[in-house]
């Protein structure tokens, strides 16, 4: 396991192509104020899990490994792995108010799964399934953090895109070589695009209609022809006073392109085989594996409202309106139904013929469509809690200016001074009215994709013909 000095001078020295704001990064990222905020509060995670008193929750060991790895890295093959696993996620998600979705336990998940179900990979082609073992093992032991790119732009939706090769946008193999195949185009939203050790690639849509669109990989994100193009950070002071999340999580997202980036074969593990694909979560548990994850973090976040709501509460002493008892009930539930369904899915969990213990999926997937619903009702409530308290927030500056009396007599709370009171209504204002709190939003919304599809698969591949039957065994027993 690396600690966050170890991790920040690593991504420094790599010297990734990262753009923002028209001009490409130079010098050090960790110094640069859109990216050093989530870098400094990744690293905080790496040095937390190297705390001796961490060590039986963070750190693993098997056989096969030359020393001790991180809790992500590790596949669990009992219950109590899986409950260490949630137990240790959480601890993390705590240090980032559940705001960071892409802590490094992420993407490390989604790789313990493919790297554990290496024979999926290497039934046509040998070689994949070495190089998806090889890859993961060399994470697992260098501690790696990794990205991902899964959705193609946006320029054009329908299935002809992928078959018209005048003008290449979504990223696809234009050549095969020797050495490995060359990639072409774009992939969207990978969220800290630049500031992790490796991109790991999956088939996103079109797969299907195009073999040179069916491939997965992944490579330095240093590669030669490998750029990330930002988006403006939201967050826009240092002061944790005025941005207390952002200044701190603000993970930026960005495009990837990929300016005929070769690949070598040694970083393929997944190429023109659409059966794979198709077979892939049911293999490895990907998916169900990054719903455990993302539920995890969620219900934390969750923790986090629930806690801010009841502090502002007392600060301007609303909590004895039934109004805002039901609202805070609706927080609870939330919190509860939440954390029910993550123990249901651990609890009823399986072997995988890899040997993985997979959560049961069932119960994940109903927590990631419940929660892409609900999570925009909470941010209401922060807000019409808040009501004229998230717009009247002066800034750090001005509690230090000649107006600061001023704000100590009008801006006091019931129980707190004027500036700790603001200090608490900035937080739930970066929650759920900052550019940075209503990307969270957007975030939560589509965290797996489109609810609408993703309810429709639901619900198309859940078994409903027991209750059918049980329906219709009682209807044949009242004729009787």
């Amino acid at each position: 396991m690396i600690n966050g000095r170890e991790y920040i001078e690593r991504i420094d020295a790599l010297q990734n192509e990262v753009w923002i704001e028209g001009g490409r990064c130079s010098g050090k990222l960790s110094e640069l104020a859109p990216f050093k905020g989530i870098l400094k509060s990744k690293a905080a995670l790496y040095d937390y899990q190297c705390q001796p008193a961490n060590q039986k929750l963070f750190r693993y060991s098997t056989p096969d490994c030359k020393g001790d790895y991180g809790f992500s890295y590790h596949q669990p093959t009992s219950i109590e792995d899986l409950t260490n696993r949630r137990l240790a996620t959480q601890e993390w998600a705590r240090l980032s108010a559940g705001l960071m979705g892409r802590s490094p336990d992420y993407m490390n998940t989604l790789l313990m799964t493919l790297g554990n179900a290496a024979p999926h990979f290497a039934r046509d082609q040998k070689a994949f399934g070495d190089n998806i073992k090889r890859l993961y093992e060399t994470a697992r032991e260098k501690d790696l953090s990794i990205t991902h790119t899964f959705i193609n732009p946006q320029v054009n939706r329908s299935a002809t895109q992928y078959i018209d090769d005048t003008d290449v946008t979504a990223a696809k193999v234009v050549e095969e070589k020797k050495e490995g195949i060359v990639i072409k185009g774009a992939r969207l939203l990978a969220t800290q695009g630049g500031l992790t050790d490796e991109l790991l690639v999956l088939p996103a849509g079109g797969y299907t209609l195009d073999d040179a669109y069916l491939f997965g990989f992944m490579i330095p994100s240093d590669t030669e022809g490998l750029k990330f193009i930002c988006r403006e950070s939201f967050c826009y002071r240092d002061s944790r006073f005025d941005h207390p999340l952002a200044s701190q999580f603000e993970e930026i997202d960005s495009i990837v392109v990929f300016e005929d980036v070769l690949v070598p074969w040694e970083c393929v593990f997944l190429y023109k085989d659409a059966q794979i694909v198709g077979e892939m979560e049911e293999a490895t548990g990907m998916y169900t594996f990054l719903q455990f994850q993302a539920v995890c973090r969620q219900v934390v976040k969750v923790e986090y409202i629930l806690g801010l709501c009841e502090l502002m509460g007392e600060a301007i002493q609303i909590q004895e309106y039934e109004h805002i008892k039901l609202k805070m009930s609706e927080i609870i539930m939330t919190l509860e139904i939440m954390k029910a369904l993550l123990v249901t899915s651990e609890v009823n969990s399986r072997i995988n013929q890899y040997g993985t213990l997979v959560p049961q999926s069932q119960p994940l997937k109903a927590a990631i469509q419940y929660f892409s619903g609900v999570y925009p009702r909470l941010i209401e409530i922060i807000q019409l809690l808040g009501a004229s308290g998230l717009i009247s927030i002066p800034t750090e500056k001005d509690f230090n200016s000649d107006i600061q009396e001023d704000l100590a007599k009008y801006l006091q709370g019931a129980n707190i001074n004027a500036k700790e009171r603001v200090q608490l209504f900035r937080m739930a204002w970066d929650f759920g009215m900052s550019a940075f709190g209503s990307r969270q939003t957007q975030f939560e919304r589509f965290f797996f994709g489109d609810p609408i599809r993703l309810s429709t698969i639901h619900y198309n591949r859940y078994f409903t013909q027991p209750y059918v039957d049980m329906v219709q065994a009682f209807l044949e027993e009242r004729k009787k």
